[in-house]
């Protein structure tokens, strides 16, 4: 069954990308990441169960799983493809800057036909990942078998490079950018301050000291 409007697709878009990270998605953590009520989107999960798009699973209760379907899997895909093939558009063609390219492709990603869908994909040589270092759905959605962590969880002497960036915040990103932190930059721990303090971290010959609110949103690999 085919969702037609645009907040159910957000929800699907959502829920797809928080059951590819991982854990359980519960309706705390979909509200969380939708910066909605529980109540609201207790109602919008009824509405996609109904429409055989998500599943719940494990006892009923805050901790109760949702989990797309085979069909809500298809959906939550073509949408994430979508938002990450148009960012890669805005940023590559129209050479819009990376922090301000989210919200634009959140209205582009509800707009595109599955044959302009097709058109861009080509145009833009098949990217395989957004700007900030996602990766893009194939046509077939799927994904790759990312083994990411975040930066906060490295320990001092530990390097990787930087996988993917957070999208949702603007002044992150211009931040982030600033200091060369991008994806694919290799970067390394130098040490680790107690109490939940800040990691300095070491990119090329510079040294930077990162709060765990900024280190929590950086998903890097080894």
């Amino acid at each position: 069954m085919t969702v037609r409007t645009e907040n159910a697709e957000e929800y699907l878009e959502a829920i797809f990308k928080l059951q590819h990270s991982g854990g359980t998605v519960t309706v705390k953590r979909l509200a969380a990441e939708l910066g909605l009520t529980s109540p609201s989107v207790s109602e919008m999960v009824h509405r996609l169960r109904a429409a055989g798009l998500v599943e719940r699973r494990g006892r009923r209760g805050r901790g109760r799983g949702i989990r797309l379907t085979e069909a809500g899997l298809a959906e939550g895909a073509a949408l994430v493809r979508r938002h990450r093939l148009s960012e890669r558009f805005l940023v590559d063609y129209l050479d819009m800057p990376w922090d301000v390219v989210h919200e634009e492709a959140c209205k582009l990603e509800h707009a595109l036909s599955p044959e302009v869908e097709a058109r861009l994909a080509e145009q833009l040589g098949n990217p395989l990942t957004c700007p900030h270092g996602h990766a893009i759905p194939g046509e077939d959605g799927s994904l790759p078998d990312e083994r990411l962590q975040a930066l906060t969880d490295l320990r001092p002497g530990d390097a990787a490079v930087i996988g993917c960036i957070a999208e949702e915040e603007g002044d992150l990103l211009r931040y982030l950018a600033s200091l060369g932190l991008l994806p694919d930059t290799p970067i390394a721990v130098e040490s680790v301050a107690p109490f939940n303090g800040p990691l300095l971290v070491r990119v090329g010959d510079a040294q930077y000291a990162l709060g765990r609110e900024v280190t929590d949103r950086i998903m890097v690999r080894h």
